[in-house]
């Protein structure tokens, strides 16, 4: 696999961090995929992994599930999105984003006028001046608009950039290079340097402006270079999970997640957030597609 793009490496803090800063964070959905449950929490028994293909569920009971983004404002660094949901041209036609089997068995969908260009406008964030996207992990349903924002710098692990562009059949691992093969700004975090440092339950994180207000934590089994990231809000913190944990049951000890990348690190870093999630029970954890929890979050914290 190869593509046309050439990473750097972020191996120092981003400047324009404060100290003092807290940051202020406001969840935004663009666009939903179509799952069924199984496939989000394993059901166990037998046939778990046809189960988990949702060939055995109705298309009746299968889920709606949101594709989150998330725009985060630091007092002094600017505004910072993490992942890109789905792109826009998915309203219209889903299978030239998605590609023709993704599509057809993802249904993901858009409301057209309402994708996340328009609500990072309507959130007086211009999509061109958005500086610093933080990537999660590149699956389809996370990477899908990162062409929307040619200007941006992308931040993500070393580990997940390594397994997003190498190896074959990047489809059966949630990935569609077509993505993310731009000629953009791609910085690598290499979670084996010295500057990486622990924090609280996790053991792998980096300070992305030094000042503790956005530390990027990696947490590796959903994908090879799957991050969280961690954010400080006034008086809590607020853990974006992204795909560490697909729902809040999975976090609180439900059903495992089917088919992880890699099921021994997958269960090293539900363990760092289940950890957290009982230390610090005042912290938000946003869970990767929840539907549920979506419904309750709140438009804006601080």
């Amino acid at each position: 696999m190869k593509v046309h793009a050439e990473p750097k490496w972020l191996h120092e803090p981003l400047p324009g961090g404060d100290p003092k800063a807290t940051v202020a964070v406001e969840p935004l959905s663009g666009g939903e995929v179509r799952w069924p449950l199984e496939a989000m929490e394993a059901p166990g028994g037998p046939l778990e992994g046809l189960k988990a293909t949702g060939l055995l569920t109705p298309r009746s009971k299968w889920l709606w599930v949101p594709c989150p983004a998330f725009l985060i404002t630091h007092p002094t660094a600017g505004q910072v999105l993490v992942d890109t949901s789905l792109h826009p041209s998915i309203a219209a036609k889903p299978s030239e984003n998605f590609g023709r089997i993704a599509a057809r068995a993802a249904q993901p969908r858009v409301e057209s006028g309402n994708d996340l260009l328009a609500q990072l406008r309507a959130h007086d964030a211009d999509p061109k001046s958005i500086r610093l996207i933080v990537m999660t992990h590149l699956h389809m349903d996370h990477a899908s608009g990162i062409s929307g924002f040619p200007s941006s710098t992308f931040i993500l692990s070393d580990a997940e950039w390594q397994a997003a562009t190498t190896g074959s059949r990047p489809l059966l691992r949630g990935y569609r290079p077509e993505h993310y093969d731009f000629a953009f700004d791609y910085r690598l975090i290499d979670f084996n340097h010295a500057v990486v440092e622990s924090y609280s339950t996790f053991g792998r994180t980096f300070d992305l402006f030094g000042d503790g207000s956005v530390r990027l934590a990696f947490t590796p089994g959903h994908t090879r270079g799957h991050m969280c990231v961690i954010l400080r809000l006034r008086d809590r913190d607020f853990v974006i999970a992204g795909d560490a944990v697909y729902t809040v049951n999975q976090l609180e000890g439900g059903p495992k997640q089917p088919r992880p990348q890699d099921p021994h690190l997958w269960r090293r870093s539900l363990q760092e957030l289940q950890l957290f999630h009982r230390q610090y029970p005042q912290a938000v954890i946003v869970a990767g597609h929840d539907p549920q929890q979506w419904s309750e979050l709140q438009a804006r914290y601080e």
